[in-house]
């Protein structure tokens, strides 16, 4: 399947942060290796947005914030099951900071999500709650942006969660999978592939972007 990018489409660039590159707090296997992909699928669209995970220190998807708690362990939150992650992307830290190797200056808008300390933030558009908006969704439609095209990091996490809540809010969402590294935690690939199916998320190469 070929994709001829229209005006209407946008290239959202999901977390391409130093701790969840190789080397950083919460490592996603060759992370870094999705930048060249990016940078070569970047042409082909004429508006990107940049997402950013920008925690404050001792947030409460943190395993060091419950004591006797280690990462990747779920507990229950106010709005539901949470893991646990290491310390990562704390404000104003070098984890924090997008990697070096991205080079994307044309974005439009930097999103930054899971800034509120009781609740995490996955998906691009609300917090892990499934209500809190972030507000992405009121600026793509003010803009006249209805289809979205994910890469990025991590596939099955916030890659997942906003191309799902994109198809959840009417837009059209397009995973570039060559574009994507996943955790797979606990078998998270298989989950996400079998949601992705029952939404109406695609999956695609940036081969198959033309203009």
């Amino acid at each position: 399947m070929q994709f001829s990018i229209t005006p209407q489409d946008v290239l959202l660039v999901v977390d391409i942060q130093n701790d969840f590159c190789p080397g950083g707090a919460l490592s996603v296997p060759e992370g870094d290796r999705v930048i060249e992909v990016i940078h070569a699928a970047a042409p082909h669209f004429a508006h990107i947005i940049l997402t950013q995970d920008w925690h404050p220190a001792g947030h409460s998807s943190f395993a060091s914030s419950h004591p006797g708690r280690q990462s990747y362990d779920q507990v229950e939150l106010s709005y539901g099951l949470q893991t646990l992650w290491p310390d990562h992307c704390v404000q104003g830290s070098r984890g924090a900071e997008f990697h070096p190797a991205l080079s994307l200056p044309q974005a439009e808008l930097i999103l930054r999500k899971g800034f509120r300390p009781l609740i995490d933030s996955y998906s691009a558009f609300f917090e892990n709650d499934r209500t809190t908006p972030t507000g992405l969704a009121g600026y793509l439609r003010e803009r006249g942006l209805s289809r979205v095209f994910l890469a990025g990091l991590a596939y099955d996490f916030c890659v997942a969660f906003s191309a799902l809540d994109a198809r959840r809010l009417g837009f059209g969402a397009v995973v570039l999978a060559d574009a994507c590294r996943a955790i797979n935690l606990d078998g998270s690939v298989d989950r996400t592939r079998g949601r992705f199916a029952q939404a109406g998320v695609v999956e695609a190469a940036t081969s198959a972007l033309s203009r």
